[in-house]
C-alpha cells in the first residue's frame, strides 16, 4: 500500500486499520465471520510494529480457542457453566422482549440457548441485538431456583460486542473528506479484500457494484460468472447484515412471509438477502417466483389479506462454467436461473446484471 494512504488512514481511523492477510492466520479453528476477526485484529493488532502486531494476533488466537463455541462441542461448554457457576463464551447472540414476564430474552446460535436472561441495558445500547443479532463475547452465570421453573438457569451477565454493534456516519464521512475519491476507492476495494492495484479503472467500479445492495434499499442485483471469483464471498463475509442463502433453497414462509406463525421472513429481517447458487432456488412452490417479482418492483408483496413492506435488496449469484460466445451459441447467458426465472423476462427486467471475467 502507498504509505501516503497508509499515514492518511492511520491518522483518520485510528484503531481501525487492520492488516487483511492476518485473517486467514486464524480462521483455521473458529469459524466466525472474516469481520468479526477483523474487529478483534482492529482490537488487539492494530499497530504498524510488527512485534506488537504478532503479539497481537496471538492474543486474539487465544481468545478464540479458549472462548469460542463450536456447535458440536455446546454440551459440554453447558456443562461446564453449571460446574463451574460460570465461563465466558463467544457466540452470536439475539435478543427479544418477552412482554408476558417483562424481561429481555437472548438466544444463542452455537450454544442452543433460548430464554436466557440477559439485562435491560444491552439491547438498549446495542440495538443490533433486537435486530438479527450480533456476535459477542459474554460472561455466563447459572443459578438453578427451585422456585422459579419459568426462567433459564443460563443468565448472561456482561455481554461485550466483538463486530462494530453500530456506525457512526458522521465519524465516516469526517474520515472520509481527507481521501480523494481515487484513494477512497483504493480504501473500500481493501476493506472488502480486493487489491486495487491489479484492476484498471473500469474493473475496480464492476467490483464496487457488489457492494451496492448492501447499501441500497430494494437493489436487485445479479452476478454471474466463473468459479472462484468471490462473488459469494462479498455477502457472506464482509457484512452483518447480509445473509448468503447457500444452495438456493428456500421458501415463501422464509423468504417473505410465514402466515403460521405471524411472522416476517429474510426481506423484513436483513439488508441484503443473497441467492449463493441461483440453480439451486426451489421454484416448486408456484408462489416464489410470482412474488419475488411483486417485492423486486415494488419493495411490497402480498401474503393473505396482507400486504408486507420491506426494504432488503436481493442478490442472485450463479457460475457459468462456458465462455460467453459458447453461451450464447448454445442457449442464453441466463442458463444458470431455473426455467421459469431465466425465461420469464418479467422476472430479469427487474434485475441489474453483472457478469465479472467479461469486462
Amino acid at each position: 500500500m502507498d504509505q501516503v494512504l497508509l499515514d492518511k488512514l492511520v491518522a483518520n481511523f485510528p484503531g481501525k486499520i487492520v492488516r487483511k492477510d492476518l485473517t486467514k492466520k486464524i480462521k483455521e479453528g473458529a469459524n466466525v465471520p472474516v469481520y468479526v476477526l477483523e474487529y478483534l485484529l482492529g482490537m488487539y493488532a492494530s499497530s504498524l510494529d510488527e512485534e506488537l502486531v504478532n503479539k497481537g494476533v496471538e492474543n486474539v488466537k487465544n481468545i478464540l480457542a479458549r472462548n469460542y463455541v463450536r456447535p458440536d462441542e455446546a454440551e459440554k461448554i453447558k456443562a461446564k457453566i453449571r460446574e463451574n457457576g460460570g465461563y465466558t463464551i463467544i457466540d452470536k447472540i439475539s435478543v427479544s422482549l418477552n412482554e408476558r414476564m417483562d424481561q429481555y430474552e437472548a438466544e444463542f446460535s452455537n450454544l442452543g440457548l433460548k430464554g436466557v436472561r440477559i439485562g435491560e441495558e444491552y439491547p438498549k445500547k446495542y440495538d443490533r441485538l433486537l435486530g438479527g443479532g450480533i456476535w459477542c463475547i459474554v460472561q455466563m452465570e447459572y443459578w438453578y431456583d427451585e422456585n422459579d421453573q419459568r426462567n433459564s438457569p443460563f443468565i448472561a451477565k456482561k455481554v461485550d460486542p466483538i463486530q462494530m454493534p453500530g456506525l457512526d456516519i458522521e465519524e465516516v464521512k469526517q474520515g472520509r473528506s481527507a481521501f480523494t475519491e481515487e484513494e477512497w476507492i483504493d480504501v473500500v476495494l481493501r476493506s472488502v479484500g480486493m487489491e486495487p492495484t491489479q484492476f484498471d479503472e473500469r474493473v475496480k467500479w464492476l467490483h464496487l457494484a457488489r457492494l451496492v445492495p448492501l447499501i441500497e434499499n430494494n437493489f436487485n442485483f445479479c452476478e454471474l460468472g466463473p468459479r472462484g471469483t468471490g462473488k459469494s464471498h462479498v455477502y457472506k463475509e464482509i457484512s452483518p447484515n447480509s445473509i448468503l442463502i447457500s444452495g438456493g433453497q428456500t421458501t415463501v414462509a422464509n423468504l417473505f412471509y410465514n402466515m403460521a406463525s405471524r411472522t416476517m421472513g429474510l426481506v423484513g429481517m436483513w439488508d441484503t438477502v443473497a441467492f449463493d447458487e441461483v440453480a439451486g432456488i426451489n421454484v416448486k412452490d408456484g408462489d416464489l417466483v410470482q412474488i419475488m417479482k411483486d417485492y423486486m418492483a415494488s419493495g411490497s408483496f402480498a401474503r393473505g389479506k396482507e400486504e408486507k413492506n420491506a426494504s432488503a435488496s436481493m442478490v442472485f449469484v450463479g457460475n457459468i462454467n462456458q465462455s460467453i460466445d459458447v453461451i450464447l451459441k448454445t442457449s442464453n447467458l441466463f442458463e444458470p436461473f431455473p426455467e421459469k426465472m431465466g425465461m420469464d423476462s418479467a422476472f430479469l427486467d427487474r434485475m441489474h446484471c453483472y457478469l465479472p471475467g467479461w469486462e
